[in-house]
């Protein structure tokens, strides 16, 4: 198929087009989507004492100058999961809305560590978010999968035990990655567990180059093998390390508000994604942790294009990206690429 008329599709419809047409989401933390609502609703439910006396102290705390300080609250909205009926309530409240802005496939990212630390069994994070999935795929049209995320800031060790508790439910999830605390927890750290993985057969994800410098990506690529880079914004900064990631067609999954939010960036204006597709990389837009970031998908699409003046060309190259940087299947991605052309080619008309 040729590839649409972009210059045909005037500018003022380009929030129209950026909300419709189908995409992937390849980087948004689970827990991260849990929003005030129901984080007070499963306090309630389950008998948790919360530090904020109702909705809006909650929202007004969201109030972050950098990653240490989103992670602190993050972790305390996080403690009202205890059942395995939470998780999956967290999730589809999450999968509802994805299917509302035409995601097509996503790759929820979640943090085992965070929940077995206080008492909850793996299988019921598991078994709570699969479930999910799989009514997702059913009564949704979402094709989700789970991604299971080691926390950087615990020991390798501590990862090592959180995989071994994991590997009766393999069937499961599709891949490991690392998130959490970046500065001071290099890629490194994490070699010996990773080289499990990969033996064990998942997919391979991290975060680098958020806060962490561009030396962390090439840290996650050449240590860890990882497939994809979660963030990577820093690789700007480093003209080899740019080109190897364009010509080995390495996905990056950037988060433009979050990154707004937790200054990476102090306007979205100076947003480097431009650049980064500009270069050839196979960017692709994500929220990250939207209930605290400000923005779901679309919205990420919406405020990043009106912020850097990206048109319709860049907004196909980022729907393209995001299908082929999943861990889909090659005929999923041929049907939902496809899917993307006859929205532009409609567009254009």
């Amino acid at each position: 198929m040729s590839l649409p008329d972009f210059a045909r599709i005037p500018r003022e419809r380009l929030p129209e087009l950026l909300a419709a047409m189908p995409k992937a989401e390849l980087h948004i933390h689970i827990e991260g989507s849990l929003e005030p609502e129901l984080i007070f609703a499963l306090a309630q439910r389950n008998g948790v004492a919360l530090a904020y006396p109702d909705v809006q102290a909650l929202r007004d705390a969201y109030a972050f100058t950098n990653l240490q300080s989103f992670l602190d609250i993050y972790y305390a909205g996080a403690s009202v999961l205890i059942e395995e009926q939470d998780f999956y309530d967290m999730a589809w409240a999450y999968l509802r809305k994805a299917a509302e802005e035409n995601v097509r496939r996503t790759e929820l990212f979640f943090d085992p560590q965070t929940h077995t630390a206080r008492g909850v069994a793996m299988a019921t994070v598991i078994n709570g978010l699969h479930r999910a999935c799989e009514d997702a795929r059913e009564k949704l049209g979402v094709d989700a999968a789970l991604i299971l995320c080691f926390l950087r800031h615990l020991s390798e060790d501590a990862a090592f035990e959180t995989l071994e508790q994991a590997l009766p439910l393999r069937d499961k999830f599709i891949g490991v990655g690392l998130d959490s605390s970046e500065l001071g927890h290099p890629p490194e750290k994490f070699v010996r567990v990773f080289a499990r993985c990969r033996q064990l057969g998942f997919r391979l994800v991290a975060h680098a180059g958020e806060e962490g410098p561009a030396a962390y990506v090439w840290s996650a690529l050449d240590a860890l093998h990882v497939e994809r880079i979660d963030h990577g914004v820093q690789s700007i900064h480093d003209a080899d390390l740019m080109r190897r990631l364009a010509q080995e067609g390495i996905p990056l999954t950037v988060c433009p508000l979050s990154n707004l939010k937790l200054r990476v960036f102090e306007d979205l204006r100076q947003h480097n994604l431009g650049q980064l597709l500009e270069a050839g990389l196979v960017a692709t837009i994500n929220s990250d942790d939207p209930a605290y970031f400000g923005g779901y998908l679309n919205q990420n699409f919406i405020e990043t294009f009106d912020a850097t003046g990206l048109g319709a060309r860049q907004a196909w190259q980022l729907a393209t990206n995001s299908f082929t940087g999943s861990f889909a299947d090659a005929q999923a991605k041929r049907r939902w690429c496809d899917e993307v052309n006859a929205t532009f080619a409609r567009f254009a008309a």
